[in-house]
């Protein structure tokens, strides 16, 4: 069985270790770096991008979880997961893993108030996904190795990089776990290839 860790330093973690087993893979709660070993594919959940990056740099994530792409193995990042895995952060200096060719706009639409939810297509995915969107960020640039996968209002919400997965919004706070599906069939055809 496929083996998905969720890095469990901040956010919704219980609830994609939930969305992962209902999308019929294990799932395997993340707390040390010798854990990576264990697993196909990570998810870096939502939360506050600033704090998870400080607490990677503490627990030594930031080196593995490089090697751990550099390996092929794939990664999602939902929401602030998406900001983690962002080679650029408009209007800051560093970044954190700096993995996937995307530029992102934190908290682009706007607070916790402006939070909301709604239908998505998502390209790969026969109907539209159902997506909550809290405190999101927003993809404000590609490079020419990603693929955009859906868009909100004309602005890009998700997107793929070979082994690399993201999206604006949390799909571990539905009951809809194609996402996860999508993760997992990538997964699938890494180990395949």
């Amino acid at each position: 069985m496929i083996k998905v860790g969720v890095l469990a330093l901040q956010g919704a973690v219980a609830e994609h270790i939930r969305a992962i087993e209902s999308a019929g893979a294990e799932g395997v709660i993340v707390k040390r770096v010798e854990q990576l070993s264990e697993i196909d594919g990570i998810i870096i959940p939502g939360g506050e991008s600033t704090t998870i990056g400080k607490l990677m740099r503490t627990y030594g994530f930031i080196d593995a979880l490089r090697q751990f792409s550099a390996a092929g193995k794939p990664l999602f990042g939902t929401c602030a997961g998406l900001i983690v895995l962002a080679k650029h952060i408009a209007g800051q200096d560093e970044a954190h893993l700096e993995l996937m060719d995307i530029t992102v706009a934190r908290n682009a639409f706007g607070r916790q108030r402006e939070s909301f939810e709604t239908d998505l297509p998502i390209k790969g995915i026969d109907e539209r996904v159902r997506a909550v969107f809290i405190r999101a960020p927003l993809i404000d640039a590609v490079g020419p190795e990603v693929e955009i996968l859906s868009t909100y209002n004309g602005q890009i919400v998700a997107a793929q990089q070979d082994h690399l997965l993201v999206a604006s919004f949390h799909p571990e706070l539905t009951d809809d776990y194609r996402m996860h599906v999508y993760f997992l069939d990538m997964i699938k055809q890494r180990q395949a290839s």
